[in-house]
Parts: structure tokens; C-alpha cells; sequence
């Protein structure tokens, strides 16, 4: 049966919980839905009915989901908004981690009057995983309490203790209006949800329904996975993430394709480049190969690879990784060198 029509008792548990740890001090009230993506859609409807406003910004490199609010406030990559059109009205992009470029848009497409929210992942995940400036998310607040909007915290991929905290924007001190989250809250189970400020959430019965989100076997699924998070797994985010960094950093003095490695916690990218230009063709070989020796790796942005293990993840499996890793990039910049070498020797 429908939770929008009877209660389930882990449900009730599991909103109350949520409720507590999300950041703020304000009360908040949980909206249950089964993905990211139908959590963004209810936070794009719940920030415009509260505000009544019509525009929204979001970020280029952004990824919010791909149902047509969702991706109308995405910003990755073109494949996912061509064919589409037209999107959802009244949502502005700015640069991610650049507060002037918000600004910018009040003094030319978005009267800051009519602005009902910003929406913005507090790492960008599919972008790259982009670490944002310290100044960036008090910022967005700043200038949300400023012009009377709300700020709504993708933490659908960061959150729920990927950083070694369990919402991402903890790292900055910085409390949302509206927090999405799904991924990692019932460990593979279909679920998601927002948690809002309870006078934020303030749209009446029927306005907003989900059949089967927070369905009791993932509501206790997630029960069972924040104690964990909060128990042991968090922390070990931490360790195992400073270890994976301080390991990526030692390969990139060897492999020049390492342009950069950046990250918080178990949410880490790193940068591969060919003389100093962002290089999918190399970041897709290194993924390849790294597969042929079983580690299994995911890329993001123009040219990162990204590194989201699971929570748990060993100490002895991050030494294998990355030893996996190393043996990965040389033969990558060995099959770059070898073309070269052939050309040189046909020319003698």
C-alpha cells in the first residue's frame, strides 16, 4: 500500500532521523521519493510554489537528473538535453564557483525579485568533481538570505557520508533550504529524498505524491545504512580518502597525465591531461585498461576519472587499486609514445 495513504512505521523513523541530521537548526519536514532525480523535481516544484517565483539558477557542469526538470537544470553534457527541447522555462546557468557570475546574472536575465532558488551540488559530480572555492557555498547563501530565494543542496552524490561527513556542504558550514538525496541513502535500494525547512514544505495534501517512495524495505534499508555511516563508515571515509589522495598525488610525480588529483573524503578526480589540454581519448584509455587489470573506474567532466568507492572500502584494496592504477597509466603513456617512435623510425 501507498505511504500517502497510511503510515509505515520506518518511514516515520526514518524521516525523523533525516530530520535531526540534516544541518540547521530549524525544524524540517521529508519529502520521500524513489531516485535523485524525482528528488530534484520535487525541489524544483516545492521552491517555486513556496516562493511563487518563477526562475531558478543552476551551474554549467551540473547534473541534476534527467527527467525534464532535472535536466533543464543540468548543465554536463549536451548529449543529455539534445532531442528535448524545449526544456523547462526560467532556469539561468551561471559558472560553478563563481559568485560574480550569479551576480551577474540579477543586472541581466534574472530579476533577483523573481528568483525562487539556486540549485547547486555542493562538489559537482559529473563535472568533474570539482571542489568549489571556500568562499562558494556561503556565497550562494549569502545571496539567497539577500534576495529572499531558497538554496536547494544537490547532495543526491555527495551526501550521506561520501566526504567523510554526511552531507557535503558541512565541509563549508552551510545549511540548505532544501536538501536532495538518494545514491547511497538505502545502499542500492530505489530511494530518495528532500529534506526541506518545515515552513518551506509547506504545500498541501495531494499537491505532491510518490506511490512507492519510501517504501518500507528501503526505508529500513536506509535506517540500517545511516547506522553504519554514522558508526564506523564516516570516519573511515576520512582515512581511506586520505589515503587514496596522498597515493594519487605519489603517482602523478611519475605519469605526466596526472594533471591534477582534488577531492574530499571518498569523493576524489583526477585530472588527466596531454601538454597541459584536457585529454578524454587518454582519461578513456586509462579507464580501459585499468578494467583489463580489474579496477573498475567511471570518468566525469571533460577528462577526470573519478574514484567513489564503497564506504567500506580496506586500507589493503585502496594499496590494490592503486597499484592497478599505476600499472594502467604506464602502459597508457607507453602506447602514446610508441605511434612517435614508429614515425621517427620511418622517417630514417
Amino acid at each position: 500500500m501507498s505511504g500517502t495513504d497510511f503510515y509505515y512505521r520506518p518511514q516515520i523513523e526514518l524521516a525523523e532521523r533525516l530530520a535531526r541530521l540534516a544541518p540547521g537548526d530549524a525544524p524540517k519536514r521529508v519529502f520521500f521519493t524513489n531516485s535523485g532525480t524525482e528528488s530534484v523535481e520535487a525541489a524544483l516544484k516545492l521552491s517555486r510554489r513556496h516562493t511563487r517565483r518563477p526562475r531558478v539558477i543552476a551551474f554549467h557542469g551540473a547534473f541534476h537528473g534527467r527527467t525534464y526538470g532535472a535536466m533543464s537544470l543540468s548543465g554536463s553534457k549536451p548529449t543529455q538535453r539534445r532531442g528535448f527541447s524545449p526544456l523547462v522555462p526560467e532556469i539561468h546557468h551561471a559558472r560553478y564557483g563563481d559568485l560574480e557570475s550569479v551576480r551577474s546574472l540579477f543586472k541581466t536575465t534574472c530579476p533577483p525579485d523573481e528568483l525562487a532558488a539556486i540549485f547547486v551540488e555542493p562538489i559537482q559530480g559529473e563535472g568533474g568533481y570539482i571542489v568549489p572555492p571556500a568562499d562558494f557555498l556561503p556565497g550562494l547563501r549569502a545571496i539567497c538570505d539577500e534576495v529572499g530565494a531558497l538554496l536547494v543542496l544537490d547532495e543526491v552524490q555527495s551526501g550521506i557520508g561520501r566526504t567523510g561527513r554526511m552531507f557535503a556542504s558541512e565541509h563549508w558550514g552551510v545549511a540548505g533550504d532544501i536538501v536532495c538525496l538518494a545514491k547511497g541513502i538505502a545502499n542500492g535500494l530505489p530511494l530518495g529524498a528532500i529534506v526541506a525547512r518545515a515552513d518551506v514544505m509547506d504545500w498541501p495534501p495531494g499537491s505532491h505524491a510518490s506511490t512507492f517512495g519510501g517504501n518500507p524495505v528501503a526505508c529500513a534499508s536506509a535506517l540500517a545504512t545511516l547506522r553504519l555511516v554514522e558508526g564506523k563508515y564516516m570516519a573511515n571515509a576520512r582515512r581511506r580518502g586520505d589515503q587514496l589522495m596522498t597515493g594519487l598525488r605519489e603517482l602523478a610525480d611519475r605519469h605526466p597525465a596526472i594533471k591534477e588529483v582534488r577531492g574530499i573524503g571518498l569523493m576524489v578526480g583526477m585530472e588527466v591531461r596531454a601538454g597541459g589540454a584536457p585529454d578524454p581519448d587518454l582519461r578513456d584509455r586509462i579507464i580501459e585498461l585499468a578494467f583489463r587489470r580489474g579496477l573498475l573506474l567511471l570518468p566525469c567532466g571533460p577528462s577526470t576519472v573519478r574514484f567513489c568507492p564503497p564506504l567500506c572500502v580496506r586500507a589493503r584494496q585502496v594499496e590494490v587499486g592503486l597499484t592497478l592504477l599505476d600499472d594502467a597509466l604506464s602502459a597508457a603513456e607507453e602506447e602514446r609514445v610508441e605511434p612517435s617512435e614508429a614515425r621517427e623510425a620511418a622517417k630514417d
